[in-house]
């Protein structure tokens, strides 16, 4: 068997699938190749997407045409919005999902994306033109063959992955799934830098011997939000999640079986992710701590597993279900399969060009945990932008008038995170924070599709359907805005409703907008005191809350939000100075030791991603600036 592509994806996880479906949807003629067909972007953590940052990315990945938003959204068995008690520029969506459904509404998806082709099979050599040093095709362990413009590589955790529980170790990349071999050394061979990582996962529990008397309920929010700016609100039952703690015996329980965690005894030598850290790695890190946080979340509507959230462990299973059961609500706890770690082969980011293409390898994309990330959200990011440069370069995209798409830091969270990953490298699994992000007040959950539909629509992207959805939102929006902006206020007409809510009567008029500007006051709390107000927010459309909270951020923030978007334009000034190329950095003795072996080994693009390599002082980007001008 030996069939031509524009683009091949390999792995079938939630970076693979977004590239395929970004690919095939921009017209490349498209190939996935993945090991089980039944398990497309398996959940194989927690059955959950978003949180803090990572919610942001998911609804940045939908507004530029990709399906994880939707596909959250169609199989959603619980939401909540996190961070309310901050300010917009955090606040996250998170959705529990239901684990089985959601793989077979990705797989629904993958069926009816045309240009889009599944086979079932195991890569284990790409296949490199030594001349051009450019990736041609793959083969597989059956022996078939296949050739393509551009390869995208989401192998997950399956290169050489490793499981371990206890003492014990047996090689795959998720439990009960074979490892993929050969695949790393058919890459690194070429150049390649490539290290190991690790991670890992909870026990899995029976619900039916769970006493949820003993444990607190936590229940979802039902209001507007959702992942999808085009998805239709949540179909599926909503089910509660459930709190408890460990407690002394638990952890007495789990330090007897230290001696024999992968991760004391020597078994394990990569680094896990600092902040999702193991149960024995909390009682190590944190020994004066008496209990730790755990969350019971189902599975899904129809099944009895659920997941403990917090008790990640690669510890002997007798230890794990004997601590398990320390604790008042899991006394009687069954236990479908125990928690444990694997390790598993990355490649170095450092070697990716911001459109993720290896800089060594030429039409070689890499997207996901084999950049050295960790969590779906953030290999969703990627394999949406490495898609969409797949297709690119393969030349089959006619809408497309850019030869490649790249993101900045102040355009999105998928900016960050591939320019984190080209510039710093990782040397341990990359989660994503707000905290990574210096403009987050730009990067908010609710202007996603501001910021990146048009964008999308140009490439061809983003269907015709979802960009006159957003024009019409985006009007709407500045609807309200100019109407705040000139809608003049009489103190006499809402100084009984300011006191009432607490906030300052007017001495004199103002405008709506400095009302709305105020930390106490809303369009909730005024627009029945301001019956003009009410009628403009009231316009008839399915989606005017989402609207009225776009409007309504943008106006208490606007200060804000200007202030940051000047401090972006001055750095842009930077990424437009081209530095690659320019410097000799072995020989560049006007900047630090550690500055010159940095550069050397990372070879900046730009002025202003030599800024923020590690290393690289201020005194440093002066003095080449200064060897620029002359």
């Amino acid at each position: 068997m030996n069939e031509k592509y524009d683009v091949i994806v390999i792995g079938g996880g939630h970076a693979g699938c977004e590239a395929a479906t970004a690919a095939a949807n921009m017209g490349a003629k498209t190939l996935l190749i993945t090991m089980d067909m039944n398990k497309t972007a398996q959940m194989s953590c927690n059955p959950a997407v978003g949180g803090i940052a990572k919610g942001q990315i998911v609804r940045e990945i939908d507004a530029l045409g990709g399906q994880m938003g939707l596909v959250t959204d169609a199989t959603a068995i619980q939401f909540r919005m996190l961070n309310r008690s901050k300010g917009p520029a955090v606040w996250s969506p998170r959705a529990q999902c239901d684990r089985g459904k959601f793989i077979w509404e990705w797989r629904r998806t993958l069926d009816e994306t045309a240009n889009l082709d599944i086979w079932q099979d195991q890569v284990e050599e790409l296949v490199v033109d030594e001349k051009t040093k450019t990736a041609t095709g793959v083969r597989t362990i059956w022996g078939a063959e296949f050739h393509a413009k551009s390869i995208v590589l989401t192998a997950g955790t399956f290169l050489n992955g490793l499981m371990h529980i206890g003492r014990r170790m047996v090689k795959g990349g998720r439990i009960a799934e074979p490892a993929a071999e050969q695949l790393t050394e058919s890459i690194a061979r070429h150049g390649i830098r490539t290290a190991r990582m690790k991670t890992g996962t909870p026990v899995r529990i029976d619900r039916r011997s769970v006493h949820f008397e003993d444990m607190t309920r936590q229940d979802g929010e039902q209001d507007y939000h959702q992942f999808s700016y085009m998805g239709q609100p949540r179909p599926l039952p909503q089910l509660p999640c459930w709190e408890c703690y460990t407690n002394a015996a638990v952890h007495e329980t789990l330090r007897s079986g230290l001696a024999d965690s992968p991760l004391y005894n020597g078994q394990i030598q990569s680094i896990g992710p600092r902040y999702c850290p193991s149960i024995e790695t909390k009682l190590v890190t944190f020994p004066d701590r008496e209990q730790h946080l755990l969350f019971l979340e189902p599975e899904g509507t129809d099944t009895n597993e659920m997941y403990l959230n917090g008790f990640s462990s690669s510890l002997p299973m007798d230890v794990q279900i004997a601590a398990l059961r320390q604790i008042p609500a899991l006394r009687e706890v069954k236990v479908y399969r125990p928690g444990y770690a694997i390790e598993y082969d990355f490649f170095d980011p450092t070697q990716l060009e911001h459109t993720l293409e290896s800089r060594v390898i030429g039409g070689l994309f890499m997207a996901g945990q084999v950049n050295g990330t960790t969590g779906y959200e953030e290999a969703g990011g990627q394999g949406t932008l490495a898609g969409i440069n797949a297709a690119l370069r393969a030349g089959s995209c006619g809408n497309a008038a850019q030869p490649t798409f790249t993101l900045a830091r102040d355009e999105a969270y998928i900016g960050v995170l591939i320019d984190d990953l080209v510039t710093k490298g990782v040397d341990e699994p990359y989660r994503m924070f707000t905290s990574r992000a210096e403009y987050r007040i730009l990067l908010r959950q609710d202007d996603a599709d501001a910021r990146l539909t048009e964008r999308g629509y140009e490439l061809g992207l983003v269907r015709r359907d979802r960009y006159d959805w957003w024009t019409e939102k985006k009007n709407f929006i500045e609807e309200i805005e100019s109407f705040c902006n000139s809608f003049a206020i009489k103190p006499r007409l809402v100084n009984g409703a300011l006191e009432a809510l607490g906030s300052t009567p007017l001495q004199y008029g103002c405008k709506l907008t400095d009302l709305i500007s105020r930390p106490e006051l809303s369009f909730e709390k005024l627009k029945d005191a301001i019956p003009e107000l009410k009628e403009v927010l009231n316009r008839p459309n399915n989606r005017k809350e989402e609207i009225s909270e776009a409007a309504e951020i943008r106006i208490k923030y606007k200060g804000y939000i200007e202030r940051e978007r000047q401090v972006a334009e001055k750095m842009h000034r930077l990424e437009n100075i081209k530095i690659r190329g320019h410097f000799d950095y072995e020989n560049l003795s006007a900047i630090s030791t550690e500055a010159r072996q940095k550069l050397m080994k990372i070879q900046p693009e730009t002025l202003a991603q030599a800024s923020r390599i590690p290393g690289v002082s201020p005194s440093d980007i002066n003095a080449m600036l200064v060897l620029m001008g002359r």
